[in-house]
């Protein structure tokens, strides 16, 4: 295939702050794992791109739908000094966009489809992990793809999906053909550019906060997609009570539409008082920090548990934030709680568990509360840095 495509594209300026070193896996001028200590005032602009094509191991999809991450936002939102909020993996220009279904246009010679074992014919929906694991460092080979110590990432250092074609390689390339069962038309991709939150909230709650049993209490902090899509996960895994803290009332309401029990507005209520409340003294088994805010949040989080009857408490932090989290070290001793992080997405069998569960009701689908077009993506990054009342936009029209 030849010709050209528009693509929303981020561009900056490479201007380290003093003291900034240059890290093994950065690269001058390029590519930074520190991106809000280098890169300076951020510009979007919809620029003409060559349509890739793939090589013997990758994948060219035609995008059908592509979802607004907070990560895009924060990439084109500038402290006053001008640089971007966005803390991690970053290398400008780049085309964003991360959350990504499509149509199988063709496939390398050596990419074969997960689901048949056989080479893809063209036509298959699928979507795609956004972190480029490498197969061939330590950490993947210990099974840690996440933190691969080659890592690219779709919409971050390489080419996203805001644009009409992407190419991708095949191992990150997953059938959407199971939400056939559960969706129609193509409400199937638009289902499809969920699951890589949907493998984010996934990977943080079950992979490393290990889960509930049924009959646990749990509490989200942060009403965003990653929050959102935690409380139906939690909910789909039997917790008996998951509490939502978020103070925008849209997207409280929508955590309750997917399976919050309890709302918390936490600048006009004690937070910790009101969990106690709730869980009749106990506390969480799980919390889940997605706000961004954790000198905020933490501290609440941690009164919780130190009042709270419930020993082993699992904090997980899942939002993206270069702040440090004030931690006292007595309440983990004491309560037998701990703190873990959590990045990514890729590994462990998350994607397919995820599509089979929503294959089989775990439906996301009412996080999206806007479609747009690719002409309108700028404009919707730029709306999101102040407007929270619209939860997941997501682009349908790549024309």
């Amino acid at each position: 295939m030849s010709g050209t495509m528009r693509g929303v594209t981020m561009h900056a300026k490479w201007e380290p702050k003093p003291g900034f070193k240059l890290g093994a896996k950065d690269i001058e001028g390029r590519q930074t794992y520190l991106g809000s200590q280098v890169w300076r005032n951020p510009k979007l602009s919809i620029d003409a791109h060559p349509i890739p094509e793939p090589a013997d191991d990758e994948v060219l999809i035609e995008l059908k739908a592509v979802g607004i991450c907070g990560s895009d936002v924060h990439m084109n939102q500038a402290t006053a000094d001008g640089y971007i909020f966005y803390p991690g993996l970053t290398g400008f220009p780049a085309i964003l966009g991360h959350e990504i279904a499509g149509v199988v246009v063709k496939g390398g010679k050596k990419a074969f489809d997960k689901r048949t074992m056989k080479p893809f014919k063209g036509g298959e929906p699928v979507c795609a992990e956004e972190m480029v694991w490498c197969a061939k460092c330590r950490p993947c080979a210990d099974g840690l793809p996440n933190h691969c110590e080659k890592l690219d990432e779709i919409g971050f250092n390489v080419n996203g999906g805001f644009a009409r074609y992407i190419v991708v390689p095949a191992r990150l390339v997953w059938s959407l053909e199971p939400l056939r069962r559960a969706y129609k038309g193509d409400d199937i991709f638009l289902a499809g550019s969920l699951v890589e939150p949907t493998s984010v909230a996934y990977t943080a709650m079950i992979q490393w906060g290990g889960g509930v049993k049924p009959g646990d209490a749990v509490v989200i902090c942060g009403g965003g997609p990653i929050g959102l899509a935690a409380c139906r996960i939690m909910k789909t895994q039997g917790a008996s009570t998951v509490i939502i803290s978020e103070p925008e009332p849209t997207r409280a309401n929508l955590g309750k539409l997917l399976g919050a029990d309890h709302i918390i507005d936490p600048t006009k209520e004690n937070f910790a008082e009101r969990v106690l409340a709730l869980t009749d003294g106990m506390g969480a088994k799980l919390y889940l920090e997605a706000t961004g805010l954790p000198t905020i949040v933490y501290p609440a989080i941690e009164q919780t548990i130190w009042e709270g009857r419930t020993l082993n408490s699992t904090v997980v932090v899942v939002a993206r934030a270069d702040a440090k989290m004030p931690v006292t070290g007595e309440v983990l001793q004491v309560r037998r709680a701990q703190i873990v992080g959590s990045q990514g997405h890729s590994g462990h069998g998350t994607f397919p568990h995820v599509i089979e569960a929503m294959a089989a009701g775990m439906d996301i689908l009412p996080m999206i509360t806007k479609r747009i077009k690719l002409d309108q993506v700028p404009e919707h990054i730029e709306m999101l840095q102040t407007n929270r009342k619209e939860t997941k936009v997501t682009c349908v029209d790549f024309n």
